[in-house]
Formats: C-alpha cells, sequence, structure tokens
C-alpha cells in the first residue's frame, strides 16, 4: 500500500497529468522557486522585477513542456528577436505608444519570420519601447535570463520530471 501512494505520485509528475493535483503543485513549485530566482537577479541586476520579461515563459516552459513555443529555438530566440525589434524601433521612433504597438506586431512577424514565436516574448518590445530601456536590455536581463531558464527548465524536467526537455534544441 505505501508503494502504491509512491508509484502514482512518481507518475503524476512524470506525465505532467493536467487534471491532477499533484502534477500541478509540482509545476507549481517549479514556477515558484524560478520566479523567485528570477527575483533574485532582478535584484542583483539592479532592473525591477516587472522589467524582467519572463513571467509568463516560466508557466509555459514548466506547464506545457512539450508545445512548440515551450522549447529553447523560441523560448531564448523569441525573447532575443522581439527584444532587437524592440530596440530598432525605439531607435527609430522614440519612446512613443504608437511605437510601443508597432514594436510588438514587428516582433510577432519577426517571431513568425525566424522560427521562434513565443508569445510571452512579445512584451518585451514594449518593455523596451515604452521603458526608453538601453541597448544593454538585450543581454542583461534578456538574452542571460531566457538561457537561465533553458538551464532552469532542462534540470527541472530531466531530474525532477525524469523527462526528456526539450524535444529539440533547434
Amino acid at each position: 500500500m505505501k508503494q502504491d501512494w509512491r508509484r502514482s505520485l512518481r507518475n503524476a509528475i512524470v506525465r505532467n497529468d493536467h487534471r491532477n493535483v499533484v502534477a500541478g503543485a509540482v509545476a507549481g513549485l517549479g514556477g515558484a522557486i524560478a520566479i523567485g530566482v528570477m527575483e533574485l537577479f532582478s535584484f542583483a541586476a539592479h532592473y525591477p522585477l516587472a522589467v524582467i520579461p519572463f513571467a509568463t515563459s516560466i508557466v509555459l516552459v514548466i506547464g506545457s513542456p512539450d508545445v512548440e513555443p515551450a522549447q529553447p529555438r523560441a523560448l531564448i530566440g523569441g525573447h532575443v528577436v522581439s527584444a532587437l525589434v524592440g530596440l530598432v524601433v525605439l531607435k527609430l521612433a522614440g519612446p512613443q505608444a504608437w511605437a510601443a504597438a508597432a514594436a510588438v506586431g514587428l516582433s510577432i512577424l519577426a517571431m513568425y519570420l525566424t522560427g521562434t514565436f513565443h508569445p510571452p516574448a512579445g512584451i518585451n518590445p514594449l518593455l523596451v519601447v515604452s521603458g526608453n530601456l538601453p541597448w544593454t536590455f538585450l543581454f542583461v536581463p534578456v538574452l542571460a535570463g531566457a538561457v537561465l531558464l533553458t538551464a532552469f527548465a532542462l534540470l527541472w524536467h530531466r531530474f525532477l520530471r525524469r523527462q526528456a526537455w526539450p524535444r529539440r534544441w533547434i
């Protein structure tokens, strides 16, 4: 009897069953840990947490790891491409409301064209243009954060869930 609940727990975690409370609690724990680490980096980098665009990416990568936007190419590439679009639009148009809207639209197009579509990355150009953020934003927190989130997801899925992740790297 003692083994049955352990086996059920392990099976729920491995399957990532969206209707199972245990699997949901484990995914929630992963999200909370990732957000906590993100907060530490936010503090260390002197960026307000509201300017670090990874909360929804964490939910996607931990909660639905098999979907295409949760794969490393989309996770890293989508954040970098969309932030880069935001920086280019900011340079060309300045921190205008219309420019922020245009940057989001252009970043969606750019992610489609580059095969890096990651919906949570759509916030990057909005943050960049409306916040008049510097080019360094592309490297820290965007690139560094996306790479760290990818590493966290790899460890989380391989060692805790004991599942192969990602389905593909590129």
